[in-house]
């Protein structure tokens, strides 16, 4: 069965709306900064730090992608981006973005463990409210 880890953009985030175009430019900037890590280290840390690459399907255009790798530790992570309505504390509705990552039946241990590091990145970077994979929820925007 499928294992899902939501970013749901709040009222309070550092951005209300995001697109998966956003989200590819916040993995290569993840990519980019472990590689980075390595340079420092004087080792190829890149290739371990988050061997995935990008792929992207017709029917998925703009909705969603899938991070694909080669190593055999590791096989995929699917990310989409949509939109939910909620209701505020006063009853009020609203629509709220939120991004979407999915480790499906094949994905290993290893899948799991690059997923909730590029997650809490994401909510970090977004100010979001990230829903973890084991339903644990971390908030990562000022609260009141």
């Amino acid at each position: 069965m499928a294992n899902n880890a939501f970013i749901k953009l709040v009222p309070s985030s550092a951005k209300q709306n995001v697109s998966i175009e956003d989200v590819k430019e916040l993995f290569h900037y993840y990519k980019d900064i472990t590689g980075k890590t390595g340079d420092q280290l004087d080792w190829q840390f890149e290739n371990s730090a988050f061997p995935y690459e990008i792929k992207e399907e017709d029917e998925g255009k703009g909705k969603w992608f899938y991070l694909h790798s080669s190593h055999d530790r590791y096989y995929a992570i699917l990310i989409g981006v949509d939109k939910e309505t909620v209701q505020d504390e006063f009853g009020q509705e609203r629509e709220q973005t939120y991004i979407q990552i999915t480790l499906p039946e094949q994905s290993t241990f290893g899948d799991k463990g690059k997923a909730n590091e590029f997650c809490k990145f994401l909510a970090k970077k977004l100010q979001g409210e990230l829903h973890l994979f084991n339903e644990r929820i971390m908030y990562f925007y000022p609260r009141k």
